[in-house]
């Protein structure tokens, strides 16, 4: 016999959530008195095959609708009513139930209070007020010590080469590359990182190491620019998820309160 695939909580929600997508079932098997019908078939090939069932053919779709009477044949048993009333299998099995209709719960709420065009303009410019106003384009020299970085600062103070210390000196990844950052958003660094690349003018390194969770840091800030918010309709797909996800826990929120008031 072959070897029957697993179906963990995980394969049973996704299961769960696409079984609305297939209409008109009609009985394909009948198993031990079960009847399998098209849809569960056409469900447990895309489920194993990662594709949609139409493209399923031959012999393969055949050993996947075999996979399935096995599951049939083994579920069917006398012994499998007395083994699903078994502690760890019952709750196995209520959790499954569970995990199923709490996910198609879910995506029916979605489906019925999706974001509206309003929801995700006003998202849209709160989002763009606490954006960083500037861009900034820094190097570093990351140390382990305050005294390695102080050695360093007076270095640049004799005259030292910013990229030349960072290429001997620095123990982060973009030592070899001078300590080049790049260009980047103050909340794209850590906040001590950030707080003192802003306080700088460009064409300054800083005059006292900053310390991080790395170690300790000489920053040369090169330039800054205006940041450019991205556009509306580059970001929208990601607001509505936000918003329509913010939705969901509200109400779930709500449900609980509803339990509690109840306790």
């Amino acid at each position: 016999m072959k070897t029957l695939p697993g179906f963990g909580l995980a394969g049973a929600i996704a299961i769960g959530v696409s079984l609305s997508t297939f209409a008109n079932a009609e009985t394909v098997l009948t198993v031990n008195g079960a009847d399998i019908d098209s849809s569960v078939i056409e469900l447990y090939i895309e489920s194993r095959s990662q594709r949609p069932a139409a493209q399923v053919v031959g012999a393969e779709r055949d050993s996947l609708i075999e996979e399935l009477t096995d599951i049939y044949l083994l579920s069917t048993q006398p012994r499998a009513d007395e083994l699903a009333s078994e502690g760890r299998t019952a709750a196995q099995l209520e959790l499954q139930k569970r995990g199923i209709l709490a996910q198609v719960v879910a995506t029916d709420f979605i489906a019925n209070n999706t974001a509206t065009d309003e929801e995700i303009l006003e998202e849209y410019g709160r989002q763009i007020e606490l954006a960083p106003p500037k861009q900034f384009k820094a190097r570093h020299i990351l140390v382990e010590s305050q005294a390695a970085a102080v050695d360093l600062i007076t270095q640049l103070d004799e005259g030292a080469d910013f990229i030349e210390l960072a290429k001997e000196n620095s123990t982060g990844p973009s030592g070899p590359n001078g300590g080049d950052l790049g260009w980047f958003s103050p909340n794209q660094m850590v906040k001590p990182f950030s707080d003192a690349v802003a306080a700088m003018e460009d064409g300054a390194y800083t005059p006292e190491p900053v310390q991080t969770q790395f170690g300790w840091h000489v920053i040369l800030r090169e330039e800054s620019r205006d940041a450019e918010p991205p556009t509306l309709e580059g970001v929208r797909d990601v607001i509505k998820q936000r918003i329509e996800q913010q939705k969901l826990q509200d109400y779930l929120e709500g449900l609980r309160g509803q339990l509690e008031g109840t306790g």
